[in-house]
């Protein structure tokens, strides 16, 4: 029994890491009704999900999901525990919190770009987790882990995209990093940012009027020496020509 679980579970697998890019590490996301099946049926997650799943899983949870686990009270304490021992994933709900339910369900919208798993006991939820393709689902049932096969919405939509008439979320990964491999299209990490112009604050000390220079002691010194020798060569000058003049009289 536990062979022909593992056959159906790889054949799942294999279903969804084809056309939908699922990848290890798989990253499931519990609620609380799984939790608290896990706990009655004693099924150690970390031990057995891997082996099931035959690969490296995490064990992921919401905000959404531990605070609805804590306004439940004493009943469900033992689940609010394994939850919270789980990955906390960023849910869009940071100021008001709904229901685990609901929240699960947002993680997984516009095509389940993360590849979550959904694991849960709530038949609401998992009804409408299944008119997403794409999306794996799992749950307990006589204390056994099971990964569900894909849904008719899931298979509708991989026979669309394989008859050209859709183009899936890995499709579009695919294509998207072959561009930027070709350089058709620039990584964003690549792009140059865009410098900021800096405001330009006037200086206050622009605005004080110019000192006037202080003249300087040590040039008009020099020029008044100069201007003496001057006046000195002139003076002996008019001696030595009166000197001359006497003489040729």
């Amino acid at each position: 029994m536990k062979i022909t679980r593992q056959k159906h579970a790889k054949k799942h697998l294999g279903f969804f890491r084809n056309n939908f890019g699922v990848r290890e590490p798989y990253q499931i996301l519990l609620d609380g009704t799984f939790c608290q099946a896990a706990l009655r049926g004693r099924i150690q997650l970390r031990e057995q999900l891997p082996r099931y799943l035959m690969g490296e899983t995490q064990l992921c949870t919401t905000r959404c999901v531990l605070k609805e686990l804590e306004t439940l009270g004493k009943d469900l304490y033992g689940a609010k525990l394994i939850a919270q021992k789980c990955q906390v994933r960023n849910c869009p709900h940071f100021k008001n919190a709904v229901s685990g339910s609901e929240c699960l369900l947002s993680m997984v919208e516009e095509g389940n770009p993360h590849h979550y798993f959904v694991a849960t006991q709530d038949q609401n939820l998992s009804v409408k987790v299944k008119k997403k393709p794409g999306v794996p689902l799992m749950f307990i049932i006589q204390n056994t882990m099971v990964l569900d096969k894909p849904s008719p919405k899931t298979i509708a939509f991989v026979k669309a995209v394989e008859s050209g008439q859709l183009v899936s979320v890995h499709e579009k990964e695919s294509i998207k990093h072959l561009k930027e491999e070709q350089g058709l299209v620039k990584n964003p990490e690549q792009r140059k940012r865009k410098k900021r112009k800096k405001i330009k604050w006037s200086n206050p000390l622009s605005c004080l009027k110019k000192k006037k220079k202080a003249p300087d002691t040590q040039s008009s010194a020099s020029e008044k020496k100069r201007k003496r020798k001057r006046i000195r060569n002139r003076s002996t000058s008019k001696v030595l020509s009166e000197k001359q003049n006497a003489e040729g009289e």
